[in-house]
């Protein structure tokens, strides 16, 4: 795939991996495509499934600021905050250079950066690491302890990330969701789901307390096994965070795409 191809991927990938996770959380959720947006809104606690989307490719300076200043009106008639992911790769030259301002004068304030990543890596070998075990995501327990492994990790109330998963059915049976266990405690997660002929990679996080063992590498690397095994999927995308982005490399993911995220100004 080209740069711009693939950075078509990783937008599309968000808009189909999110409406699933949203409608997940509330079926009368905002899920919604619009003239140039995509609209993938939960309105819960969990600001990640809290989500919009610029979706035109090459638009203008003009176009864009229209767009921001759309998604920002979205953004500002929900209960809940969340974020715009922007994939600068999609705008134009000229927006690229001015996205920034433009979403100043939308009301939006700079959040943090990501980057999508793609490859053709699958099927891994099967993964281990001498100081975990790993388990599937099958109960609700499981489940608690893996939102809080996210809401420790991105600095969250616990509360907010029990709100994103808690309950859900959609988790404990059709993604490949695990934890890694050190002496029967869970310090590390991740998760794969099959999102257009790919496994998308979702929600890796590992507690603060034991980062830096290459416990996030190892149950990514688990997630991906198990997703491929059942699914026979070769290809794999995902979204990583500043922290994250080191470790997939190692597992053979290429950066394709740099990823901007923006929350209403305070």
């Amino acid at each position: 795939m080209t740069g711009r191809t693939e950075s078509i991927e990783s937008m599309e990938q968000l808009a189909v991996v999110w409406r699933a996770m949203v409608l997940d959380r509330d079926a009368g959720a905002d899920v919604r495509d619009l003239p140039g947006i995509a609209v993938r809104w939960a309105d819960c606690r969990f600001a990640f499934w809290n989500c919009v989307t610029l979706t035109e490719i090459d638009a203008d300076t003009a176009l864009v600021a229209r767009r921001l200043g759309q998604a920002a009106e979205i953004m500002r008639a929900k209960k809940h905050p969340g974020f715009l992911w922007l994939f600068e790769d999609l705008l134009g030259d000229e927006a690229r250079g001015a996205v920034r301002t433009a979403a100043e004068r939308a009301g939006l304030a700079y959040a943090f950066p990501g980057t999508g990543m793609a490859g053709d890596l699958l099927p891994l070998p099967e993964p281990a690491h001498p100081e975990l075990t790993f388990v599937r995501v099958t109960t609700d327990e499981q489940l608690e302890a893996y939102a809080d492994l996210n809401s420790r990790a991105y600095g969250f109330p616990l509360e907010d990330g029990r709100d994103g998963l808690l309950g859900s059915a959609l988790w404990k049976n059709q993604v490949y969701a695990y934890l890694g266990l050190r002496d029967g405690v869970p310090v590390t997660c991740a998760a794969t789901v099959e999102a257009d002929g790919r496994l998308f990679v979702v929600l890796v996080a590992t507690d603060p307390a034991w980062q830096r063992r290459g416990y996030g590498e190892a149950v990514t690397r688990k997630a991906l096994y198990e997703g491929a095994r059942a699914t026979g999927l070769t290809r794999a995308t995902l979204h990583a965070t500043a922290a994250g982005a080191p470790v997939y490399p190692r597992i053979g993911f290429k950066p394709n795409s740099p990823v901007r995220f923006y929350s209403l100004k305070e």
